[in-house]
């Protein structure tokens, strides 16, 4: 089986999807401004910095979430949808990730963000095989502010991808794999896969992607 993995933030897309849903909860009135946005550039430092805590990020991050419900959340994320993610999709990245379908290969997002923000993101790409952080929900069904399993974040994006292939009894060895990430923090993954590629790559990333010889691809500016 061959695979295409792909990263999302600043890989498929130009944005970061969790800062630009903290950014846009505070544009729509569900978080103090001055306050969220401190806590949420604190945050997003330590994820290029390798050191986030995810479990606490998760917590801060689905907040606002889990205080308005299902019915606000819902349109919340269509309105995200609308507004911030669909005009930030790039033709490129459509078309890299169309190549891979049409090739016949099986095509998997796999993100640190959690699956609220990012499954209708991977819809939009015609996705439907996503590995994101899983949230934990209560007995009414509704998220809790913790994370299910195994958060797909660094070494746990090794971890996740494993779970995939046992699941289909498969493993690294009966699989061709592509992974396209543009993040020092997926460097595991990328030394697991046969054909890593370094995507729109932070300086990190384009420097160890140099020395080994690994695929540079630049798809498009990346905001933050």
């Amino acid at each position: 089986m061959k695979l295409a993995l792909f990263d999302l933030d600043h890989t498929l897309l130009p944005i970061d999807s969790d800062q630009s849903w903290g950014r846009f909860t505070t544009r729509i009135g569900w978080t103090d401004p001055d306050t969220f946005a401190k806590r949420n550039e604190a945050f997003y430092a330590h994820y290029q910095a390798g050191t986030l805590d995810i479990h606490e990020y998760v917590r801060f991050g689905t907040e606002a979430v889990r205080l308005k419900g299902p019915e606000a959340a819902a349109q919340a994320q269509a309105q995200f949808m609308r507004e911030v993610v669909q005009p930030a999709i790039q033709p490129e990245a459509l078309a890299l990730v169309d190549k891979h379908k049409a090739a016949g290969d099986q095509v998997i997002i796999i993100t640190a963000t959690n699956e609220f923000v990012t499954a209708p993101i991977a819809a939009a790409f015609g996705v439907s095989e996503l590995i994101a952080v899983k949230l934990a929900r209560d007995a009414s069904g509704w998220f809790t502010g913790e994370i299910d399993g195994i958060p797909s974040l660094r070494e746990g994006k090794v971890l996740r991808m494993e779970q995939w292939l046992s699941a289909r009894g498969l493993h690294w060895d009966s699989v061709d794999a592509t992974f396209y990430s543009d993040s020092s923090n997926d460097v595991p993954l990328l030394e697991k896969v046969n054909r890593p590629v370094a995507t729109n790559p932070d300086a990190g990333l384009r420097a160890l992607a140099l020395a080994r010889g690994w695929p540079v691809l630049d798809l498009f500016a990346k905001e933050k």
